[in-house]
C-alpha cells in the first residue's frame, strides 16, 4: 500500500473552505510550468523537482528544458558519466544534486526496470530523494494523496491555520502531519491541492510582502483576522554566499564545465586569490565525488574518460 495515502484525524475544521477557496483560485492564477503540464512524464517531475530545491524557478526553467531534450528518461542519464551531469547542471547550484540526480536514475534503472517508482518509500529509498521530493513526486506525477511539504506551504499553513507571521524552523514529522490533516480524502483532488498551496504561497503568501488583498482564503486567514501581528519566534538565519567556501567550490566547479579534457592545477589556482581557502574548497569537491584527480597532477569532472591524456 502506498505511504501517506490514509486520511489523517483531526482535521481543521477550516479545511473543506480552505480547499475549495484554494483550487479555485488555483485554477485562474497557477503558472503555466512544463513540469505541469498535461501528459508529463514521472522522470520529467523528478527532475524538476531535484532542480527546484533552493533555486528559483526562472534560473530551473531553461536548465531544465536542456536536461530533458539530453535525458529525456532516466535510461539516457544513466549510461552517461556522472561528470555529463556536473558539466549540464550548469551554474543551477548545489552540484552534488547532479550527482544524486545521476545516481538516482541508475538506481531507478537498476532496481525497476527504467520506471520511477510511484510508491513514497521506494522513492525515499532512491539516491537524493528526501522526504519532500518523495512525496512530491508521489502527488505531482501519480496524483496520490501524501502531504506536499516546502517554505511556501508551511508559510501558508503558519498564517492561515496557527495565526503566525512565519513558520519558524522547519519540523517534518509535525508539518507534514499538519499538511495531511487539510487533504482532501480524494488522491486526485489532494494532490492538486497540494499544488495549488504551494503555488499561493510562492506568487502571493509571499515572505516579505505578502499581497493579502489579492488572497482567496484572506477573510478566513487566523494571522489576519488576528491583525497580522509581527512574527517573534526562532527564526533560521539566512545564508550568506559572496566569499564562501562554497562560492569557491563553485568557481572551480566552472573550470572544469569550460574544458573538455582535465585541466592543470595552475587554472584552477587562478580564479581565488586564497590559497588555504581553495584548497578547503577543492578537497571538499574531490571528498564529495565532485572532482577527480588524476595521477598525472591534472583535474577532471567525475568518470572522466580513461583514455584521456
Amino acid at each position: 500500500m502506498p505511504a501517506d495515502t490514509t486520511r489523517s484525524t483531526g482535521s481543521s475544521d477550516i479545511a473543506p473552505g480552505l480547499v475549495a477557496a484554494v483550487l479555485a483560485w488555483y485554477e485562474v492564477s497557477a503558472r503555466e510550468l512544463p513540469w505541469r503540464a498535461p501528459g508529463v512524464t514521472p522522470w520529467a517531475v523528478l527532475v524538476s523537482e531535484f532542480m527546484l530545491q533552493q533555486t528559483p524557478v526562472a534560473r530551473v526553467l531553461p536548465a531544465y528544458a536542456a536536461w530533458l531534450r539530453r535525458w529525456p528518461t532516466p535510461a539516457a542519464l544513466a549510461a552517461d558519466s556522472p561528470g555529463d551531469a556536473v558539466r549540464m547542471w550548469g551554474k543551477l547550484g548545489y552540484p552534488r544534486r547532479a550527482l544524486r540526480l545521476h545516481e538516482c536514475a541508475v538506481a531507478v534503472v537498476d532496481r525497476f526496470g527504467s520506471a520511477v517508482p510511484a510508491d513514497v518509500d521506494d522513492l525515499l529509498a532512491l539516491p537524493g530523494i528526501g522526504a519532500y521530493t518523495a512525496r512530491a513526486v508521489a502527488a505531482f506525477a501519480f496524483g496520490q494523496r501524501a502531504p506536499v511539504v516546502d517554505t511556501n506551504v508551511r508559510r501558508v499553513v503558519a498564517r492561515a491555520i496557527a495565526g503566525q507571521g512565519d513558520a519558524g524552523p522547519p519540523s517534518t514529522v509535525r508539518d507534514l502531519a499538519t499538511v495531511a490533516s487539510l487533504l482532501p480524502a480524494e488522491p486526485g483532488r489532494a494532490a492538486r491541492f497540494s499544488v495549488a498551496l504551494m503555488e499561493l504561497g510562492a506568487l502571493v503568501c509571499t515572505a516579505r510582502a505578502p499581497r493579502c488583498s489579492d488572497c482567496p482564503i484572506a477573510a478566513s486567514c487566523a494571522w489576519q483576522l488576528a491583525g497580522a501581528p509581527a512574527y517573534e519566534g526562532p527564526t533560521v538565519a539566512p545564508q550568506r554566499f559572496a566569499g564562501t567556501d562554497r562560492q569557491v567550490r563553485g568557481l572551480l566547479l566552472d573550470v572544469l564545465r569550460a574544458s573538455l579534457d582535465p585541466v592543470q592545477r595552475f587554472a584552477m589556482d587562478a580564479v581565488w586569490h586564497d590559497g588555504p581557502q581553495r584548497d578547503r574548497a577543492l578537497d571538499a569537491l574531490v571528498a564529495d565525488g565532485l572532482v577527480d584527480p588524476l595521477p598525472d597532477g591534472r583535474y577532471a569532472l567525475p568518470g572522466h574518460a580513461p583514455g584521456w591524456t
